[in-house]
């Protein structure tokens, strides 16, 4: 790892890991996970929800394909009940190029219309795409076949994420999809996939608030018509899906 590697990692490292925020995390997924349970964090990166889902008493399968997030996932994780899988995930296995941002790690994507969604938009102004590395694609499918269903599954990776729920064939009992305002057809991509696979019911998060901003659940209509109208401002977020409406509450 290069030293502006390194800075980045570290960056990121004090950005999620502060002791103030674990029982914020841990109050949010409490809800979806369960001692003994099973937890899927597509696209890791340095491993706070991973983390939380481990203190919740769940095994964990954490998938990251860069190899600097993924030493340091590996010693924020030391010693907890984890599986690393340091591959891509899409709709169909195979190969995939991974373009890196060096300088902020956080966004490395899969998704060359992420990076060309991502120019002169606010918020993203200096993001610089400069690695590019070659790597294995597995699909969730495969992943399930071969460590079981979870019963949660985090998926965060930069305009990706509508191909990666291609590839999953059977719903867990919650999942949850980033989005972002300046890719929202992949979000209504994303969403139109969780209700073909039978889940029903959805809520959302705003940036890293950990806190639903529907009052309650919502069908996937108005998922959909809630982040058509979101403002450009609001940048990103997550929505959760899910079987049961309780979970979403």
């Amino acid at each position: 790892m290069n030293q502006p590697q390194a800075r980045a990692v570290g960056r990121s490292l004090r950005i999620y890991h502060p002791a103030a925020r674990r029982p914020v995390l841990d109050g949010f997924y409490a809800r979806f996970i369960r001692p003994g349970g099973l937890a899927f964090d597509i696209g890791a990166h340095v491993g706070d929800r991973a983390a939380s889902f481990c203190r919740l008493g769940a095994r964990v399968v954490a998938v990251e394909p860069q190899p600097a997030l993924l030493r340091a996932l590996r010693l924020v994780l030391r010693g907890a009940d984890v599986v690393f899988v340091p591959s891509l995930l899409g709709a169909a296995p195979g190969e995939a190029v991974l373009r890196l941002n060096r300088a902020n790690p956080t966004v490395a994507t899969a998704s060359t219309d992420f990076i060309a969604a991502a120019a002169g938009q606010p918020g993203w102004e200096g993001q610089a795409w400069d690695g590019a590395i070659t790597l294995p694609l597995t699909t969730l499918d495969l992943l399930v076949a071969e460590y079981g269903m979870p019963d949660f599954i985090k998926i965060d990776v930069e305009g990706f994420e509508a191909a990666v729920l291609e590839g999953l064939s059977r719903p867990p009992a919650a999942l949850s999809f980033e989005f972002t305002t300046i890719q929202r057809e992949v979000a209504q991509a994303a969403l139109h996939r969780c209700a073909a696979l039978g889940l029903q019911h959805f809520n959302a998060c705003l940036g890293e608030s950990m806190d639903f901003a529907l009052p309650r659940p919502v069908d996937a209509a108005a998922m959909a018509a809630w982040l058509r109208a979101l403002p450009q401002e609001a940048n990103s977020g997550d929505v959760y899906a899910a079987g049961m409406a309780a979970a979403l509450r």
